[in-house]
């Protein structure tokens, strides 16, 4: 089961840099989803994925907010 982080209501950067912070505790392999209702929220955790390696596995429009599945 993936580690949830839920980052609703906060806006740009919060969600990545709390995606970063949760993202250093936990092991290499987990898989992290980050539910967030930013609008920049899909554009900015691609390229936080491809920056730190990270494997964005998928963004899913949940109405209302995204939910972000990442492989660490």
């Amino acid at each position: 089961m993936a580690e949830v982080l839920n980052c609703r209501g906060m806006k740009c950067p919060q969600p990545v840099l709390k995606t970063a912070i949760k993202a250093n505790t936990l092991p290499k392999g987990t898989t992290l989803e980050v539910q967030a209702d930013c609008p920049t929220f899909a554009a900015d955790i691609k390229k936080w994925c491809a920056d730190t390696g990270r494997v964005l596995v998928s963004i899913v429009d949940k109405g209302g907010y995204n939910a972000a599945t990442v492989q660490l």
